[in-house]
């Protein structure tokens, strides 16, 4: 009986190790087993087998707005300095002690006002001596006429009384314009400012001795690049800010251009006034000015991301029956973080903001579920996809093929 059982254990160990290595096999081959898994896996995910990353049939999920127009005045930023609309230091023509001072330091003075007087005296002696003798001239000449007509004196002695009655004529209005130097006066209205002699002081010709200022309005000087000349003319608007004024502004109106540009920096000098009815403006100070150039009050504007720059040119991504079009535009000035196109867009189109890296032109296009298409030209999360909108899937909005 031992050798039934041991053929039977035989037997037995054979099945075993056969069994073992044909288990062993499979599993390195990757046998039907595996296979099937794989099948039944491959099954599974066959409905998404073929959605690309952004969204159904490969389409790229993208963010856009509506091009739509909104208020863009053109402008041109520069720096100047207030100037006085009038300006003038005070000087005597003549030279004389100062008798009187007519002015309290600071304060407005009005047109004619006498500000410094000189000592008259001298000036008030040579009027009465001209006048002596004029008085004298004139009666000389009245018996020189009357003795030329009857025949007494030639017509040469005549003539000689006449223009010594002129000459003394002369020296009378000569005088007493010397006399009227003596009292200076303010040439305009405006603020005194501080003065240098005292009441004693001897001065002389051109010796100064204050100065007078016309504030209002005041004069802004600023300076332009040449590259502006055809944008400025006289008449244009702006609009003044000060550091040492914060929070305020002043409306002004370029009333004068220079027509020499400057050859050291090659820029052009524009003159503009600027109402100071408060008097808180004062000459000398630095001024931001602020040129309206152009009041643009229908501008066509689009976020400054949706550009796609291509070497020096520009381009936006325009989305047609829900496939991006590659589309060159025409850029005009960029304030804000939005940008106004001059040619290529029209009001209604629409435009992508983002995914534009993945965008090629004629791809299929999905709107993103978080975008703005409100058409003020700004992107913001949270708002409702716009309409044209297919149903919803994978956070995306899909927009319908182009109807064949």
């Amino acid at each position: 009986m031992n050798k039934p059982i041991l053929a039977l254990i035989a037997v037995l160990g054979v099945a075993v190790a056969a069994g073992a290595g044909y288990w062993m096999g499979q599993q390195r081959s990757g046998g039907p087993g595996v296979a099937d898994k794989t099948a039944q896996a491959g099954m599974r995910g066959g409905a998404g087998a073929d959605k690309g990353p952004g969204g159904p049939t490969g389409a790229v999920t993208v963010q856009v707005v509506t091009a739509a127009t909104a208020p863009m005045p053109q402008t041109i930023t520069a720096v100047g300095s207030l100037r006085s609309d009038e300006s003038v230091t005070v000087r005597p023509e003549v030279a004389g002690r100062v008798v009187a001072i007519g002015f309290q330091e600071g304060h407005p003075v009005a047109k004619g006002t006498t500000l410094v007087k000189l000592d008259p005296a001298v000036n008030a002696a040579e009027v009465q001596q001209a006048r002596a003798n004029l008085t004298l001239a004139k009666a000389k000449y009245a018996r020189a006429a009357d003795l030329q007509t009857k025949g007494f004196i030639s017509g040469q002695a005549r003539d000689e009384a006449e223009n010594n009655l002129k000459v003394a004529e002369a020296a009378v209005a000569l005088s007493e314009a010397r006399l009227a130097k003596t009292e200076i006066r303010a040439p305009f209205s405006g603020i005194i400012g501080l003065r240098s002699v005292s009441i004693g002081d001897y001065v002389k010709e051109g010796q100064d001795m204050v100065n007078l200022e016309s504030v209002d309005p005041l004069k802004v000087d600023f300076r332009l690049p040449e590259v502006y000349l055809r944008q400025v003319r006289v008449g244009q608007t702006l609009e003044v800010s000060l550091d040492a004024l914060k929070g305020r502004t002043y409306e002004g109106t370029v009333f004068a251009i220079n027509p020499l540009v400057d050859t050291a920096g090659r820029a052009i000098v524009i003159r503009a006034l600027v109402r100071n009815a408060d008097a808180a403006l004062r000459p000398g100070m630095f001024a931001r000015v602020r040129l309206l150039t152009r009041d643009e009050s229908d501008a066509l504007v689009l976020p400054e991301q949706a550009l796609v720059p291509q070497g020096e040119s520009q381009y936006v991504f325009r989305v047609v029956d829900g496939k991006a079009v590659f589309t060159m535009v025409e850029v005009g000035q960029r304030r804000e973080g939005r940008v106004e196109i001059i040619k290529g867009v029209s009001a209604g189109d629409t435009i992508v903001t983002a995914g534009q890296l993945k965008l090629r032109d004629g791809m299929q296009v999905t709107f993103s579920a978080t975008q703005n298409t409100a058409g003020n030209g700004v992107p913001s999360k949270g708002d409702e996809p716009g309409p044209g909108a297919a149903k919803k899937g994978d956070g995306a909005t899909s927009v319908p093929p182009p109807k064949s």
